[in-house]
């Protein structure tokens, strides 16, 4: 369970400028996406471990001993807005790894992740990031969050354009990832990623290292898809038309190329009190030669 204490540290000027984030991006939606799982996602492995309401607006990832599942957009994206609404495995999800990301596919590939890291009944889920970038990766961040996501649904965002991605929480910025290309550092801007989502067996390593394993008499585990909007740039086989800014494309213009003075605010909030682990803080790890991003601006 999240502390009252914890949750005493979250401003409340974060809960109006969050909302105000959220209709600034309302007035800007080009909306590719139908809300329909049915006409939006196609299953990559095991349709018995997917139900999906009537409607097509609500759909289980389910988890067993048997398998795990996966589904992917039918559409292929080049920059845009992906937001998710989930509700995480309630009581003891420990070793199991829900996955909300984009991924291009190819053996260089090109991915932006959230993973949800279960734990045991009572202690908080981490959520880690990672960034994919040729075939690269050992970008990973990790926090805790600051509200139980089992209980409810909570929105999932990654933007991602010619400038910067961002990774959101209920509109609160969480991590940034800049296109510094033109200072060396590997940016993801050419290959075009499907949208994807899957529950699947991590104990060797999501929760305590790999210390605490799965408890399969909680068995089955179920993480619960709720409304997603995707707002970006259909691949059609021309990467420029995807860089091109204009009303449509308005991830790719300036407004969307930084952070806003209100995002820093809450973003500098997020690395106080909920980060748990940056690779740019592990020399050990890279033996103090860090990656060049780590020693240019987040914004």
């Amino acid at each position: 369970m999240i502390s009252k204490k914890k949750m005493n540290h979250f401003p409340r000027f974060i809960f109006l400028a969050t909302f105000l984030i959220y209709l600034s991006h309302i007035a800007l939606a080009s909306i590719v996406s139908t809300g329909d799982y049915n006409k939006d996602f196609y299953v990559t492995y095991s349709p018995s471990h997917i139900n999906t309401s009537v409607d097509g607006r609500t759909r289980n990832l389910i988890f067993d001993k048997e398998s795990g599942t996966e589904i992917a957009t039918k559409d292929m994206y080049l920059f845009g807005q992906f937001d998710m609404k989930i509700k995480l495995i309630p009581g003891n999800s420990a070793g199991t790894v829900v996955a909300f990301y984009l991924a291009s596919g190819q053996p260089n590939r090109d991915e932006v992740d959230f993973e949800f890291l279960g734990n045991v009944a009572g202690k908080p889920y981490t959520l880690q990031t990672n960034v994919y970038v040729d075939g690269f990766d050992d970008r990973e961040q990790r926090i805790n969050l600051w509200f139980d996501p089992t209980q409810d649904y909570h929105t999932y965002s990654i933007l991602w354009n010619l400038h910067q991605i961002v990774f959101m929480v209920d509109w609160v910025p969480i991590r940034t990832y800049r296109n510094h290309a033109d200072k060396g550092a590997k940016y993801p801007h050419w290959q075009p990623m499907e949208l994807k989502l899957s529950i699947w067996n991590g104990e060797d390593w999501a929760t305590d290292g790999g210390k605490t394993k799965i408890e399969w008499s909680k068995a089955p585990f179920v993480a619960t898809l709720g409304n997603y909007k995707i707002d970006a740039c259909v691949w059609k086989g021309n990467a420029r038309f995807c860089r091109v800014e204009s009303e449509n494309h308005w991830w790719n213009k300036g407004q969307s190329s930084t952070l806003t003075w209100t995002q820093r605010r809450l973003f500098k909030w997020v690395r106080k009190y909920h980060l748990t682990y940056d690779y740019c803080m592990d020399n050990q790890r890279f033996q103090n030669n860090m990656p060049i991003e780590c020693s240019l601006p987040k914004y």
